[in-house]
């Protein structure tokens, strides 16, 4: 009688583990609204209430002559992106990565700078499960890093191979940039630019775990990896930007605010640390998470221009 009351607890027990896993997994990995982050103080920005682009800066991407463009990825989902092209046929194309559970054309304030100030042609994509993608899961940049491998492809086949192209994200976009990093990528990508990208997905869904739920990493961030692995393809733990940081042979440059509570601030210097190629880190007192560039824009764009004239230059 013992034995079977213990075998019905475990059976509970593993029951309500597995529905909190789906639970979770629902909220961080499926594509539904994330209203979760609407309210979360560690989110706020600091400037004008914009995060990343002004309304000015989306104001002017309207304005402009772009286009909108797709590919497939390897899993068959259709990809959008929007393409603006350079006025003065450049030779230099900047691809701009999102952050999590936003779309391309959020990184207007970064293509003002590149279209404007420097000249390049500018690729926005939407991740998949992200803005005009398709796709019901989120990558995490894990996911995503192929199909910026794919991106990398369009631009050849687009612009021609003798283009030189930088890989610049913020967030989930600079995990992203830095994951497509370690793939093989072809020789005209030249540099990575990663704005307050995470160490992996397992220390950061770890650490929101504790900063939203208070709960600890076990048994939660297993099981809701475990089923992550059965309907997306991918564990946390193998979705890791400092693994591939291993294996990435282009200059990079790291950025990150220097008061960031939602992607710690001390991830970057771990990223930094285990960077073998060439490497500069740039942080900004007071920014928080992904308020680098509004915080301190012309700082950001002064560190950034000299890198990319060093590593792209004209």
């Amino acid at each position: 009688m013992i034995f079977y009351g213990l075998a019905a607890l475990i059976i509970i027990i593993i029951a309500l583990l597995w529905v909190g896993g789906l639970y979770f997994f629902k909220t961080a990995i499926r594509r539904t609204p994330k209203t979760f982050l609407a309210d979360n103080p560690n989110l706020k920005t600091e400037v004008e209430d914009e995060l990343i682009s002004t309304v000015g800066d989306l104001q002017w991407l309207d304005a402009q002559d772009t286009k909108t463009v797709t590919i497939q990825s390897q899993d068959g989902l259709r990809l959008s992106g929007i393409w603006l092209p350079s006025k003065n046929k450049s030779a230099k194309t900047v691809i701009l990565a999102h952050g999590y559970s936003g779309k391309g054309r959020e990184m207007a304030g970064f293509a003002r700078f590149y279209a404007e100030t420097l000249g390049y042609h500018v690729l926005m994509p939407d991740d998949r499960g992200h803005g005009q993608s398709e796709g019901e899961v989120i990558g995490f940049g894990w996911l995503d890093r192929k199909d910026y491998v794919q991106w990398i492809g369009w631009v050849l086949g687009h612009v021609g191979l003798n283009t030189d192209i930088v890989l610049h994200g913020i967030s989930m976009g600079g995990a992203t940039v830095l994951m497509t990093g370690g793939e093989e990528l072809p020789d005209q990508v030249r540099a990575i630019v990663s704005d307050c990208a995470y160490t992996s997905v397992e220390e950061e869904l770890t650490f929101q775990l504790k900063q939203l739920y208070k709960l600890p990493p076990f048994p939660f961030i297993p099981v809701t990896s475990l089923i992550t692995r059965w309907k997306a393809g991918y564990s946390f733990k193998e979705a890791s930007a400092l693994k591939q940081l291993a294996k990435v042979n282009v200059p990079v440059l790291f950025i990150h605010g220097e008061a960031d509570l939602f992607v710690p601030t001390e991830m970057v210097y771990r990223l930094y640390e285990v960077c073998k190629s060439e490497k500069e880190l740039l942080t900004i007192p007071r920014a928080g998470h992904g308020t680098a560039f509004q915080v301190d824009r012309e700082k950001y764009k002064a560190v950034l221009g000299a890198f990319l004239q060093k590593h792209m230059p004209l």
